[in-house]
């Protein structure tokens, strides 16, 4: 489906006369296009096309508007009252383009993530209703899946160090460095994974920075909530505590601002290092999975790679995982 088609279909469905559609890139989702699109007003908002996943962020973003949690973003409704509108096995949705600026390109002041650590509270509080009981996947029962795959990763580069392809034999060498490191992550998985149960609340699933936008005066908002799950409050305070927010360390003194701004909270660190370390075997086996694919583009796969470098670096989130896990079960 194309922009003329979108713009049209916009029209017909939401009522909306956009004068101007511009593509964006970002997102990781290869279903998915995004647009910035502005009326003749000077409105503007998101318009997503979808061609796979469900419309769970779409129901859990109006409820938690509904309840009147900060920094959130509603759909825009269709004419006929709906949060978006599906035809062709696509689904068409709505939303505000609240900032342009992302807390990934930064800089944010102790007033933003004070503001987020905010926002993750309202989150966290709202009451979980039976709708989202019945929608909302539970946060890390993917985890069986997700060291199948580290593990038939780990197996593909096994005695790859002299391949064809250089971008092979340097993955495979990575991953080869860094085996026992994977592996520990791996086995505290495996071995944690009946500690992981909590108390069940709404969480994004992913509120890196790539995924809040900042505005003036220390206004966050947090946007796509195509991952959103019940889970402990540890699957999403995992990117504070756990250090991985901006992918990179989080300072001492932004992870206090956010903490000032959640309130207290008892924070379990079995459950912490679990959900971290299930995050790194997701990140390292996916974009691993990228790198290696041939039919991708080898921009795409060296920037892949490049994160899979990341990953594993002295800062990255298989260290930090593989930390966090040392230090619980040292605790045990």
């Amino acid at each position: 489906m194309d922009r003329v088609d979108v713009v049209a279909w916009v029209r017909e469905e939401f009522g909306l006369l956009l004068s101007r559609v511009d593509e964006v890139p970002y997102g990781a989702d290869l279903r998915a296009r995004l647009w910035r699109g502005a009326t003749g007003d000077g409105a503007r908002y998101a318009v997503k096309l979808s061609g796979g996943g469900t419309p769970a962020g779409l129901i859990v973003t109006a409820y938690l508007a509904e309840r009147g949690v900060p920094g959130i973003a509603p759909p825009v409704r269709t004419r006929d009252g709906r949060l978006y509108a599906e035809r062709d096995g696509y689904r068409l949705s709505v939303v505000p383009w609240v900032s342009d600026l992302r807390a990934l390109d930064g800089p944010m002041t102790e007033a933003h993530w004070r503001a987020y650590g905010e926002l993750l509270a309202a989150v966290h509080a709202v009451p979980v209703t039976d709708e989202l009981e019945r929608l909302l996947p539970r946060g890390g029962d993917a985890y069986p899946s997700i060291v199948a795959a580290t593990r038939d990763v780990a197996g593909r580069l096994r005695d790859q160090a002299d391949h064809d392809d250089p971008l092979v034999s340097e993955l495979a060498a990575v991953w080869s460095a860094h085996a026992e490191r994977v592996s520990t992550v791996l086995g505290g998985v495996e071995r944690l994974a009946g500690h992981r149960a909590g108390p069940a609340v709404v969480c994004h699933g992913d509120p890196h920075l790539g995924n809040l936008l900042l505005g003036p005066d220390g206004q966050v908002w947090l946007i796509d909530w195509d991952d959103a799950v019940l889970a402990p409050p540890e699957g999403d305070l995992m990117f504070v505590v756990g250090g991985v927010l901006a992918f990179a360390p989080i300072t001492p003194e932004q992870q206090r601002a956010v903490l000032a701004g959640y309130g207290a909270v008892d924070i379990d660190a079995v459950r912490l290092a679990w959900f971290l370390a299930v995050r790194a075997l997701d990140d390292l086996s996916d974009w691993t999975r990228q790198a290696l694919d041939p039919t991708a583009s080898l921009d795409d796969r060296a920037t892949a790679a490049r994160i899979v470098r990341g990953l594993v670096s002295p800062v990255g989130l298989v260290t930090l995982a593989d930390t966090a896990l040392r230090d619980v079960v040292g605790r045990r």
